[in-house]
């Protein structure tokens, strides 16, 4: 997959209520077309209006998940974008309410691939986890907040189906 083919021309709605971040996700998806939004009200317009290729959704400060809801009813995929809420109990949250990958802000350099990897996997029907577990698996694995290579086993039965590799990679 080359990651700036896949983006180019994409539709991108980004919320967040740190305008830094803000910048950092545009210029780090720049051959996407972006929509912006700093709060709750005009990301909830937004999705209720435009239709988008994918939302990048922060989950503290705009409620991230009432907005992964919207998303969800709309059929547009999202990632859920956090630095506070970085934890086991969030990350079982959002796969378990529909949000198609999980990120950590530490990592939004690499954000371009992370939303490549949801848009190739709806492209090709298949499922984003399976390639998310494969690039951040390993980061939460280290996390202090997560319980080393363990994490997943208090909802073992979820992440052994969210994990499955249905159709193959």
């Amino acid at each position: 997959m080359e990651t700036e083919k896949l983006l180019q021309g994409k539709k991108v709605l980004i919320v967040d209520d740190e305008p830094d971040i803000l910048d950092s996700l545009t210029d780090l998806l720049s051959t996407c077309m972006i929509d912006r939004a700093t709060t709750f009200e005009e990301a909830k317009e937004l999705l209720e209006t435009y239709s988008y290729d994918i939302a990048v959704l922060d989950i503290m400060g705009v409620q991230g998940f009432k907005l992964l809801q919207i998303a969800k009813e709309r059929d547009i995929p999202a990632l859920m974008l956090t630095a506070h809420a970085l934890g086991e109990e969030t990350l079982t949250k959002s796969a378990e309410e529909g949000a198609s990958y999980y990120v950590p802000k530490q990592e939004i350099v690499n954000i371009d691939l992370y939303v490549a990897d949801v848009i190739e996997a709806r492209e090709k029907k298949k499922n984003p986890w399976v390639r998310w577990f494969e690039r951040l698996g390993p980061f939460f694995e280290k996390r202090t907040n997560f319980r080393g290579p363990n994490w997943r086993a208090d909802h073992k039965k979820f992440w052994d189906e969210k994990l499955k590799n249905l159709t193959g990679y």
